[in-house]
Order: structure tokens, then C-alpha cells, then sequence
């Protein structure tokens, strides 16, 4: 299963996906971060295995560090940055009934994917 995929960010590979579950091992590289975005058929949860974390859940900042973890509910606006200097790994755990890419609504993007 593992497929690996590039971002700017970083990358993430799939560890396992059935049809109401998908997980993924992300890395997240030193002073980057993700889409402010939503998803409306899914809820994440988080958990911080390597590095820190800065979290924003609908415009809270939530500091993350080793085993720190964080529930995403579907439609919550979110974002995930790595502000070290080393990298930020997190397993990220889906659940919902669809998890395309497709599902994702970006509000902000420091990669100009908006």
C-alpha cells in the first residue's frame, strides 16, 4: 500500500486505507506548513511522532510536541506547521466515507494552491 507523495511542505505516504479509513505517516519540513483548509466528508485525528507542532483549529493555536495529539472535526478550518529546525512527523487518521483530494477547501495556501 505505502504510496508515497510529494508536496512543497514535504511528503506523506498511505500506511492503510479501507473504505471508511485511511492513514497516512506525513513529514513536514522545518519552518513549513500546510493549507488553512476544511474537509466535509471527513475528521482527522493527529498525533505528533517526531518534532513540534503549531496547530490552527478555526483560528486557535494549539502547540503539539512528541505523542501531543489533536481531533480535526469534519468542516473545521485547520492547519498543521513545523515551526523547529528539524521535521515535524505526524500520523494523520481519517475517518469518513470519502477522502479525495477533491474534498479539500483551501482558505490560505503559502504555495498558491487557492
Amino acid at each position: 500500500m505505502n504510496r508515497h507523495e510529494q508536496r512543497p511542505w514535504g511528503w506523506f505516504e498511505i500506511l492503510f486505507e479501507e473504505p471508511a479509513l485511511k492513514v497516512k505517516r506525513i513529514q513536514v519540513k522545518s519552518k513549513q506548513r500546510l493549507s488553512y483548509q476544511s474537509h466535509s466528508r471527513r475528521a482527522e485525528n493527529w498525533v505528533v511522532v517526531e518534532g513540534r507542532a503549531v496547530v490552527t483549529l478555526d483560528g486557535e493555536s494549539i502547540p503539539l510536541e512528541r505523542n501531543g495529539s489533536v481531533f480535526i472535526p469534519r468542516q473545521a478550518r485547520h492547519r498543521i506547521e513545523n515551526p523547529g529546525p528539524g521535521a515535524l512527523v505526524f500520523i494523520e487518521v481519517q475517518t469518513g466515507d470519502y477522502f479525495g483530494e477533491d474534498d479539500i477547501v483551501r482558505y490560505e495556501d503559502d504555495y498558491r494552491r487557492v
